[in-house]
């Protein structure tokens, strides 16, 4: 070969690998970029496949959980003689008769049952007891039916009411019946997820809603129109829309176990549902269990839960504590009850049950809910600056206390 020759084929060989490394690293870069895109795609589809996979697993288990405990849930209609309802119903009318004028208004139409409320229950044994709220089931004149889920009727009977919550005990005659399981209302949290149950307005039986716990130990004034205020303490509150009708009803959470029964909605704005918690109704069927009956224990005393603003306003040693004090035809201290028998005086504060400290999440109605009549606890209190310690023993309360 001539050495022109060979200078020529040494430079198109050069020359051809020079593209064919420029070609290589050109499709190496599109390579690259192309598989980059590609995974990156793959994790996009893989992450909405996550969220939608969440979304069904969550509608899934709320569906599971509403047709599991529905069954249980009833509807709780309450009547009363028109007659009974004319007589406490004030009208101008009431003016126009004479004793003697009215005493002929009795008729059969005065026998004839007319709806007077309705609200929400739901079944707890298998042999027919059914918890409501006491609003719901207070009146011992009035006509009790309660209506399941499958709309089987049954005639209803007040068992016990109870004396410090909002919370009634009905029986019906049945066998083998849905009942709801029982949850654990000291181990909720605030966020979490729950649903209500409950016959809305009255009229929308079993209605579904859902929410979150928004608030928990809150202390609230409920009332209504015929009962009156009274103050529920340890409430839960929550964004899940609860309506007249709903009480009674359950608060349940995504594992399908009870942890509130639905009581009050503030009429000062939306999303302010309260239940009490589940732990306080636990405790009243197991005294309708043992005892025939409800069994709450009883101090005997009427006090003022102090926070740092009232002590600070009357001079006070603490700012913690229950303060013994009467009110308006209350005394302090009753006579002849656990209190006055260990010595308990008026403007006495009780600053620790045994070891427990009182404060605004630990009143002393609540500690003293913890116990059992019959039990002996140690009363920590001041008494013109001096500390002292008590021993009371704990009674039943009983409705004419």
């Amino acid at each position: 070969m001539k050495p022109q020759q060979t200078t020529v084929f040494i430079i198109l060989l050069a020359i051809t690998a020079l593209v064919s490394a420029f070609f290589g690293a050109l499709g190496g870069y599109f390579s690259t970029q192309y598989f980059s895109l590609s995974s990156e795609f793959f994790d996009l589809n893989n992450s909405v496949d996550k969220n939608i996979v969440r979304m069904v697993e969550e509608e899934s288990s709320t569906i599971n959980v509403v047709n599991n405990v529905a069954p249980a849930v009833v509807s709780i209609l309450v009547e009363k003689k028109s007659g009974d309802v004319q007589k406490n119903t004030f009208s101008f009318e009431d003016f126009l008769f004479t004793p003697e004028e009215d005493s002929n208004q009795d008729s059969e139409a005065d026998q004839e049952l007319v709806q007077v409320a309705a609200g929400t229950g739901f079944i707890v044994s298998e042999d027919g007891y059914v918890v409501t709220n006491r609003h719901v089931a207070e009146s011992v004149d009035a006509v009790y039916t309660v209506i399941t889920n499958e709309d089987v009727e049954y005639n209803a009977t007040i068992v016990d009411i109870d004396p410090f919550f909002d919370i009634a005990v009905l029986k019906i005659d049945g066998e083998n019946l849905p009942t709801v399981t029982f949850g654990d209302s000291d181990g909720i949290q605030v966020g979490q997820t729950v649903i209500a149950i409950g016959n809305a307005l009255s009229q929308y039986q079993n209605t579904v809603t859902k929410g979150v716990i928004s608030g928990i130990d809150r202390r609230i004034s409920a009332y209504d129109r015929f009962n009156g205020s009274e103050v529920i303490e340890g409430a839960i509150q929550t964004d899940a829309a609860i309506n007249p009708g709903n009480s009674g009803g359950p608060l349940i959470n995504l594992f399908g176990e009870v942890i509130g029964m639905n009581t009050a909605v503030s009429s000062n704005g939306q999303g302010l549902g309260f239940a009490i918690p589940i732990n306080e109704v636990k405790s009243a069927m197991e005294g309708i269990k043992k005892e025939g009956r409800i069994v709450r224990p009883w101090l005997g005393v009427h006090y003022i839960q102090l926070s740092a603003e009232y002590a600070k306003e009357n001079s006070l040693p603490v700012e913690e504590g229950a303060l013994i004090t009467a009110s308006e035809g209350v005394e302090a201290v009753v006579a002849d009850g656990p209190a006055a028998k260990a010595g308990l005086q008026k403007d006495d504060i009780v600053t620790k049950v045994d070891s427990k400290i009182l404060n605004e999440e630990n009143t002393l109605s609540k500690v003293i809910r913890s116990y059992l009549p019959g039990d002996t606890v140690i009363l920590s209190i001041i008494r013109s600056e001096q500390t002292l310690e008590l021993s009371v023993t704990l009674e039943e309360y009983a409705a004419d206390e």
